[in-house]
């Protein structure tokens, strides 16, 4: 088991961030990506609240096979595409 940060590779930051963000926009915006950034803070913003958010969980459970834990339901873990493709890459490399 490997801990710690995962190697920065920009390749899979997009990756994680363009499948997020299709999720969110066809599940929440309704299809208008127009106020959605890689750095927009999803709560802040109005976007999803807090029972969106654990749609969003449930999403990334399921699509990376990663489990997200009760600690780890954080903002800056969850609140944006890039935190979302940090926590992400991260979890997929321990």
């Amino acid at each position: 088991m490997r801990h710690g940060f995962a190697t920065p590779n920009r390749e899979v930051d997009l990756k994680y961030i363009n499948e997020v963000k299709q999720f969110i926009v066809d599940n929440f915006l309704f299809g208008d990506d127009s106020k959605l950034q890689n750095d927009t803070s999803f709560l802040e913003s109005g976007i999803i609240d807090s029972t969106g958010i654990l749609e969003v969980i449930t999403f990334l459970e399921e699509t990376y096979d990663i489990k997200v834990e009760d600690e780890e339901m954080l903002p800056e873990n969850l609140d944006s595409l890039n935190n979302i493709s940090t926590f992400v890459t991260k979890k997929s490399s321990s």
